[in-house]
């Protein structure tokens, strides 16, 4: 009997994905709902504190800055669920948060600087860093009688300018700040021993009357101190830049 319908084929084709529990799928999915449980016990942590606790936590997001407590060496005033008992924040936990304050503040300072046309010409006589013991702004006489007249702590316009701007932002942070002041080796003469000591604490007093005046928060300045020519910034001790007043905007004082 012949065979008139042709044998139908079927050909099956393996496919090469990795699909089930050998794709990558699961993966996101599985971290989309570690984040949301993380988030859920969060929310429910904070729901379960005390009214003072929940409102720290507010206070510390209208005012970050207010970490500087911790830093220097002040208590942490967010609480345990139980609202009793206080945490803490490691000091090095701490130095870094206000570190990462002093920069935004840095940033800031230069941004209103570089609107003054002045500024383009005194960049090199203001330096503005982060450094091991907070944030360090100098003024630095790099030529005569730049910041003040010759030999006396009046202050220049340009001087009394740049510190508003400053004062004005360190008031925000609310950190301790020590002023020094600073003098070359050259000696002074002819005013009844008035000498490198009196000067450059002289200058260095100028400079706080203008900063709590324009900005400073009241009793933010812990020190006033004048070293003469005991630590000049230049090893030549004539040189210009051996004149100057630092603004030290401490992670701690030592007391």
């Amino acid at each position: 009997m012949a065979q008139t319908d042709a044998p139908v084929i079927i050909i099956k084709k393996k496919g090469n994905g990795h699909g089930g529990h050998h794709g990558g799928a699961w993966k996101v999915a599985y971290a989309d709902f570690v984040t949301a449980m993380m988030a859920f016990f969060l929310v429910m942590w904070i729901v379960g504190l005390s009214a003072p606790a929940k409102k720290s936590i507010q206070q510390y997001f209208q005012d970050p800055t207010g970490i500087s407590k911790m830093a220097s060496g002040g208590k942490n005033i967010l609480a345990e669920s139980n609202g009793t008992k206080p945490m803490h924040l490691d000091a090095a936990t701490a130095k870094l948060a206000m570190a990462n304050v002093f920069k935004q503040a840095q940033s800031v300072i230069e941004k209103e600087l570089s609107k003054n046309p002045e500024y383009s010409e005194l960049k090199d006589s203001v330096q503005i860093k982060v450094t091991d013991e907070g944030l360090q702004i100098e003024l630095i006489e790099k030529t005569a009688s730049l910041f003040f007249d010759t030999g006396s702590a009046k202050m220049k316009a340009r001087a009394v300018h740049l510190l508003t701007i400053v004062a004005k932002e360190l008031g925000k942070i609310k950190a301790p700040i020590v002023l020094e002041g600073h003098t070359d080796s050259q000696p002074l003469g002819g005013r009844g021993g008035y000498s490198n000591w009196e000067l450059s604490s002289d200058r260095a007093n100028a400079a706080r009357r203008v900063m709590e005046g324009r900005g400073l928060a009241k009793g933010q300045v812990y020190a006033v101190r004048g070293y003469a020519d005991k630590k000049p910034a230049n090893a030549n001790p004539l040189h210009f830049s051996n004149r100057r007043v630092s603004i030290l905007v401490a992670y701690s004082i030592d007391k």
